[in-house]
C-alpha cells in the first residue's frame, strides 16, 4: 500500500523532495526547515543479513525504501531513512507491545546506547545516489519502575525505535547526548543539508 500526502513550502526555492517515510517526526523536521516535499511511502520488507554490519544493513534498507517509490518519481529527489537503537550490541526497533516497551526501557536505564540513522538519497534521471549512517550516543539516567509504567501509559513509546521519544516525555530520562540531536528524533538533517548543497539543491 502506498501512502501519499503533499506539503508545499515557500522559503527555499528548491525542487520538491519525495520523503519515502510515514514518520510524523521526519515530516515535522522538513516542515520546520520549510523545504518543499511530498510524502510517498511504500511498505518494504526489512531483512537483516547477520553477516553484514549494522551500518551496511541499514544503508541497504534505507536505499530499498527509496527505490520502492521510484515509479512516478524518476525526475525527483527521493529521501529515505531508517533508524534503530542499539544497546550492548542488541538492536531495538519499535516495541510490539507494552511488555516489550518496558523491557527496552529497562535495558536503557542507567546505560548508554547508540541511535543509528541510515539515509538514502536518490535521483534516477540525474544519476545521483548516496547513502550514509549517522550515529549518536545517548546516556540514560536510572529510571524507576514507577517512571517506566507512567511513561508507557502515555502511549508515547509504542511507535518509537527503542521505546522512547527524546523530544517528548522521555526527555526527562536523558542525562546527555554525544552527536546529532536530530538524528535521534529521526532525521540527521545537518548531513542531508550538506549533501543537498553539494548537489546544488540549496
Amino acid at each position: 500500500m502506498i501512502y501519499y500526502t503533499k506539503m508545499e513550502r515557500k522559503v527555499y526555492k528548491m525542487e520538491t523532495i519525495i520523503l519515502a517515510s510515514k514518520s510524523p517526526r521526519r515530516k515535522e523536521i522538513l516542515e520546520m526547515l520549510d523545504w518543499n516535499f511530498e510524502v510517498c511511502s511504500q511498505e518494504t520488507e526489512e531483512v537483516f543479513d547477520e553477516e553484514k554490519s549494522i551500518e551496511e544493513n541499514m544503508q541497504r534498507i534505507a536505499m530499498q525504501k527509496a527505490k520502492a517509490v521510484i515509479e512516478g518519481h524518476e525526475n525527483s529527489l527521493i529521501l529515505a531513512c531508517d533508524t534503530m537503537v542499539v544497546v550492548e550490541n542488541k538492536i531495538f526497533g519499535k516495541p510490539k507491545n507494552i511488555e516489550e516497551a518496558k523491557a527496552m526501557l529497562k535495558s536503557l536505564s542507567g546505560k548508554y546506547s547508540y541511535v543509528y540513522s541510515a539515509v538514502a538519497l536518490l535521483h534516477v534521471t540525474k544519476g545521483l545516489k548516496k547513502s550514509f549512517v549517522e550515529k549518536t550516543k545517548i546516556y540514560f539516567r536510572e529510571i524507576s519502575e514507577e517512571e517506566m509504567e507512567k511513561y508507557i501509559a502515555t502511549g508515547e513509546p509504542m511507535d518509537k525505535a527503542g521505546a522512547y521519544a527524546i523530544q517528548g516525555k522521555a526527555s526527562i530520562f536523558i542525562q546527555k547526548i554525544e552527536g546529532d540531536y536530530w538524528n535521534v528524533v529521526g532525521l540527521p538533517i545537518a548531513r542531508i543539508y550538506q549533501t543537498l548543497k553539494e548537489w546544488g539543491y540549496l
